[in-house]
């Protein structure tokens, strides 16, 4: 298996499947709703609705990034606002991050594995590489899975 076949299979993990840490970000969305989806228990913080569509804001940006562009998020584009609350936009918004999680897993899968060393586009110092911020992506799914997890069980 190569490092970039490692990587994606640590970040299938973390969002559909046997992840070390506990249950993957699909599974604790398992039998989420809108309106649970919606709801926010802790005054000002982030729905879960927010988060679901924050991280896949963030898959798409490394997507992108892997392709040799320089992003940057917008604070809308960061934690995309929802306005429609309705059983059909939450299911486009669970299709939307299923369907750019699956793009990213094809295109760490085909990502030359001597490009993993490379800086990354638009970022500072010299850590900064593209096999650093693909673990951190998986490290990120973990991180906002938890907090929806708890959000989950509040509302």
């Amino acid at each position: 298996m190569t490092e970039t076949e490692r990587i994606a299979d640590e970040l299938r993990r973390a969002f559909d499947g046997e992840a070390w840490h506990g249950d993957s970000l699909f599974k604790i969305l398992k039998g989420v709703g809108a309106p649970q989806a919606a709801k926010r228990p802790i005054g000002n913080a982030h729905c879960i609705w927010e988060l679901v569509l924050h991280i896949a804001a963030w898959e798409g940006a490394v997507r992108r990034r892997m392709t040799g562009v320089a992003v940057k998020l917008s604070a809308a584009k960061n934690f995309p606002r929802v306005d429609d609350i309705s059983p059909a936009a939450w299911h486009r918004a669970l299709a939307h991050a299923r369907e750019t999680h699956e793009e990213l897993i094809a295109a760490v899968k085909d990502f030359p594995e001597a490009s993993l060393r490379k800086r990354v586009p638009g970022k500072r110092g010299a850590h900064y590489t593209f096999y650093f911020m693909l673990h951190g992506l998986a490290q990120h799914a973990a991180y906002h899975g938890g907090q929806i997890a708890l959000l989950k069980k509040m509302v």
